[in-house]
């Protein structure tokens, strides 16, 4: 029975047109837990996506060593080392039918592991993702099902591969076989939908029942609001109400939060300026950009500015910690850079183009400056870990109720080989998941992956995920 100083979990501090869900406070409960068992919080799942794969001398450790001695790659890992697992020997789907169309699938196969339907090549007709089975389920206890975030548009018009529709460079994310899901690159009308969010019809309570005990051996507003008149001005007459109802902690707890979201909205503001103000001054110049030809992939219209891509990514990490932090959602996907050539890492003192580069052809400098950006996109990774892990939730943390993917859908961009695909899981998934170790050579597909992934949500199937044919038992 709830006790009777608990307030429900749903509470939300209201303003006119914004809701600001809360986070975990003692002085909840997630839903009135069965007589005699403990608080249990929901696990988050979220995937995070690097494309062209990795220079792999640069990325796979020795297993002998691990985690003591990281090479260069994972290095900015080293301070979550302990909440990841990586995974050795994880083999993506061969393109059988496909065979020169590496980039098309890729991305459109990592949460399928699925290969397009080769009789439909010009349409899109794949399987629903991963992500997505897991939003049909846990979404309905949330007020979103899922996010799909980036930092780049992935709109444009491409040439295909293997006559394969252009759509499936554009998203990981397949609600059903035959309807791709769009990436959000806005973090102003992320953070709106996040303040605004809200079913008309009752949320579950709750969530779905994990057996911890299976996976034996366990580790522990509208869009035409302006940002420039905070939402959360809205909302703090509630917060300071909120917080005579609660103890000392929580009070803190509530600060600290109500902290952080200021100092986010204030950084998605400043985003969202620069992004207006590089799209004014490209209109000016007469349109969009255009690229010179490539044999294997175009994408014809690049918005690009002055925002930075580290700092894209991290206030898109932030995003989605906000939403895992105040249970707005338990499923998202981010895709930190785009499926192309217009995507470069001036903030490392070179421009050239990611995917250009990643056929080195055996050239130093090339693989050099290839494995700057693998490491690069690690440190954006560390830095979300890092945050999930400082936010205290019931005994733990919310990294320690989470599962979060990091991986690519090849092996190398130089041989466009889908062997061995690089592949981190970070978080302890509510206690299934033995994190601090790498497995060098992993028993199962990438479909046995994700149902393994998915189950640890609680999320049942009727049978394994793509090319999968069991839970993937290495994990526990």
């Amino acid at each position: 029975m709830r006790k009777h100083w608990h307030i429900d979990r749903r509470t939300c501090l209201k303003g006119i047109g914004a809701a600001l869900a809360l986070p975990l406070l003692e002085t909840m409960g997630w839903a009135d837990p069965p007589r005699g068992t403990a608080f249990k919080a929901p696990v988050r799942l979220g995937f995070v996506y690097h494309n062209f794969g990795v220079i792999m001398s640069d990325f796979w450790p020795d297993a002998k060593t691990f985690p003591a001695v990281l090479p260069k790659s994972l290095e900015p890992l080293r301070l979550v080392i302990d909440q990841c697992l990586v995974l050795d020997g994880l083999d993506n789907l061969d393109h059988g039918p496909f065979p020169g169309a590496a980039h098309g699938l890729e991305l459109s196969t990592w949460l399928t592991a699925t290969l397009p339907d080769a009789n439909k090549r010009g349409q899109i007709n794949i399987a629903p993702s991963a992500d997505q089975i897991a939003a049909r389920q846990i979404g309905a206890y949330t007020a979103l099902p899922s996010l799909e975030i980036g930092t780049h548009y992935n709109g444009g018009t491409y040439i295909s591969q293997e006559m394969l529709s252009g759509k499936y460079f554009n998203t990981a994310s397949f609600r059903t076989a035959t309807e791709p899901l769009p990436v959000e690159t806005n973090p102003g009308n992320v953070y709106r939908r996040l303040f605004s969010s809200r079913q008309s019809t009752p949320l579950k309570r709750g969530g779905p029942a994990v057996d911890v005990g299976q996976f034996a051996g366990q580790g522990a507003g509208t869009d035409e609001q302006s940002l420039d008149r905070s939402m959360l001005d809205l909302v703090l007459e509630g917060a300071r109400e909120l917080r005579t109802q609660v103890s000392l902690d929580d009070q803190h707890c509530l600060d600290d939060y109500l902290d952080s979201v200021r100092s986010l909205e204030k950084r998605v503001a400043a985003i969202e300026r620069q992004q207006a103000e590089a799209a004014k001054a490209k209109t000016a110049k007469g349109g969009a950009a255009t690229q010179a030809k490539h044999s294997e992939l175009i994408e014809v219209q690049i918005p690009s500015g002055p925002v930075k891509w580290s700092e894209h990514v991290r206030v898109m990490g932030d995003l989605m910690v906000l939403a895992f932090q105040a249970d707005l959602t338990r499923v998202c996907t981010l895709l930190p850079s785009g499926q192309d050539q217009g995507i470069n890492f001036p903030e490392l003192g070179f421009t050239d183009a990611h995917h250009a580069m990643s056929h080195h052809d055996r050239d130093q400098e090339k693989i050099d400056k290839v494995a700057k950006i693998d490491r690069f996109h690690l440190e954006q990774f560390a830095y979300i870990l890092g945050r999930m892990r400082s936010l205290r939730e019931g005994p733990g943390t919310l990294l320690d109720n989470s599962i979060i993917m990091w991986g690519s859908g090849l092996q190398d961009g130089a041989t466009h080989g889908n062997k061995r695909i690089p592949t981190i899981l970070a978080g302890r998934g509510g206690g299934t998941v033995r994190t601090g170790r790498m497995i060098p050579k992993v028993n199962g597909t990438t479909g046995d992956l994700l149902t393994a992934i998915l189950a640890r949500a609680g999320v049942t199937v009727e049978k394994p995920i793509g090319n999968g044919t069991k839970l993937m038992p290495d994990l526990s």
